[in-house]
C-alpha cells in the first residue's frame, strides 16, 4: 500500500455511564444505561424501547467466527479501544490502517427511538462525549455526531453545533420526524449541509424497524434483509428529486455494501424509463444512476463484489472500511484481505478506495 488505509466506518463501544454521566439532568434518571441480564449478560437498557442491546457482538473483531453469540459478554472482555482513544491506536496499528471515522453502537439503536425529545438529548450527550473520544486522539479519529433530525429547522441547529464542535460530518437517523427526506421543507436543511460542507451518513439497522427480527424462513435470512433499509434512503433521495435540486450534496451509505450497486442503478434507470408515468415521478434532467454515481459514497468491508465491479460504479465514490470492532469487522486481517482483493488494481485505484476517496470527502489531514 503506497498510502495507509483509513476506515470509512469503524464504531465505538459506548461506556457503561457514558449517556447518564453527559446528558442534562432532566433525563439523568431514564439515560440509556449498563444492566446485568442474567441470561444474557450485560446489556445496555434504553427507556422506551422494548429491546435492549447484548454487549455480545458489539466488540466481538476477531473472535473465531464459531464463538460468536449474542449472551454472556461484559464489557471487562470487550476491546477497551472501544472507549479508551489511547488503546485504540494500538488497534489501528495492528489492523495497519492510518485513521478510522467513528460511528456509534448503542446508538444505532437509539436512532430507531419514538421520543424525539428524548433522542434528542441522548444524541447531545452521545456528541458531547465522542467529541472527547476523539480528540483523545487526534487525526486519527473522525466522529460521526448523532442528528435526530426532529424538523428541518431543528436539523439546521443540530448541523451547525455538530461543525462549531469541529466534526467533517454527521450520521442521520433512517426516519426523520416531520415527513420524510425527499419532501421540499427539507430543502433548506440541504443547503445548510452543503454550505457547511457536512455529508450526510445513513448506517444500518437505523430506519425505524429492526430488519434483523423481521425475516421469512431460518433465523440467519434476516442477515440478508439489513441492507434494504439504506437501499429505501437513496431511491428516496434519487426519484424525490433531492440531488437535481441539491446537486452538491453528499449522501454517505455505511455499512450496506456496495456489489450491490450496478444492478440496483440499472433498476432505477428502467423504471424511471418504462414506468414513471404511471407510477409517478416527476421528470429529472438525469438518470437515477448517474445521480447515484455522483451524490452517493458507500463504505463496504469484504465485499469482494464490490472491488471485482467497481469500473461498473464510481471508484472515487466507494470507501473501503473495517468496521471495528463489530463482528462484522475484518480486523485484525485487514491487510491479508486488501492483498487479496485489491490485486488487480492499480495504484491510482487502490489509493481512492482505501485512502483517498474518505480524506477528500472530509477534508482529513491523514497520512
Amino acid at each position: 500500500m503506497s498510502k495507509r488505509p483509513i476506515s470509512a466506518d469503524s464504531h465505538v463501544t459506548e461506556p457503561p455511564t457514558l449517556y447518564v454521566d453527559y446528558i442534562e439532568p432532566k433525563y439523568r434518571e431514564t439515560a440509556p444505561r449498563l444492566v446485568n441480564d442474567p441470561k444474557r449478560g450485560e446489556v445496555y437498557l434504553i427507556h422506551g424501547l422494548d429491546i435492549s442491546l447484548p454487549m455480545g457482538l458489539i466488540a466481538a473483531a476477531g473472535k473465531d467466527p464459531a464463538t460468536l453469540s449474542m449472551k454472556g459478554s461484559g464489557y471487562d472482555q470487550l476491546h477497551r479501544g472501544g472507549w479508551d482513544p489511547k488503546a485504540r491506536a494500538a488497534d489501528q496499528d495492528r489492523d495497519g490502517v492510518a485513521a478510522e471515522i467513528i460511528y456509534p453502537s448503542v446508538g444505532m439503536m437509539l436512532a430507531n427511538h419514538p421520543d424525539l425529545s428524548y433522542k434528542r438529548a441522548c444524541f447531545d450527550a452521545y456528541n458531547r462525549w465522542l467529541k472527547e473520544y476523539c480528540d483523545g486522539l487526534p487525526n486519527r479519529l473522525f466522529g460521526m455526531p448523532q442528528i435526530t433530525m426532529a424538523s428541518p429547522q431543528s436539523g439546521i441547529e443540530e448541523i451547525r453545533k455538530a461543525k462549531e464542535m469541529g466534526f467533517k460530518g454527521v450520521m442521520l437517523p433512517g426516519r426523520p420526524g416531520h415527513e420524510d427526506y425527499h419532501h421540499r421543507d427539507y430543502d433548506p436543511f440541504y443547503e445548510a449541509a452543503v454550505d457547511l460542507g457536512l455529508p450526510l451518513s445513513f448506517h444500518i439497522l437505523t430506519s425505524g424497524k429492526d430488519e434483523m427480527r423481521t425475516y421469512r424462513g431460518p433465523r440467519i435470512n434476516s442477515f440478508q434483509g439489513i441492507i434494504r433499509g439504506n437501499q429505501d434512503i437513496i431511491g428516496t433521495f434519487i426519484f424525490g428529486g433531492v440531488f437535481e435540486r441539491h446537486p452538491k450534496l453528499k449522501l454517505v451509505c455505511v455499512e450496506a455494501d456496495a456489489g450491490w450497486a450496478p444492478h440496483f442503478m440499472y433498476r432505477m434507470d428502467h423504471a424511471y424509463k418504462r414506468h414513471r408515468y404511471w407510477l409517478k415521478c416527476d421528470e429529472m434532467e438525469r438518470l437515477p444512476s448517474e445521480y447515484f454515481r455522483e451524490n452517493v459514497y458507500m463504505t463496504f468491508q469484504d465485499d469482494w463484489t464490490a472491488f471485482k465491479f467497481r469500473n461498473d460504479m464510481n471508484v472515487e465514490r466507494l470507501m473501503w472500511a473495517n468496521d471495528f470492532p463489530h463482528s462484522d469487522a475484518t480486523w485484525p486481517h485487514s491487510q491479508e484481505l486488501l492483498a487479496e482483493h485489491t490485486a488487480d488494481m492499480s495504484q491510482w485505484e487502490r489509493d481512492r478506495i482505501l485512502h483517498d476517496n474518505v480524506s477528500e470527502l472530509y477534508g482529513l489531514n491523514v497520512a
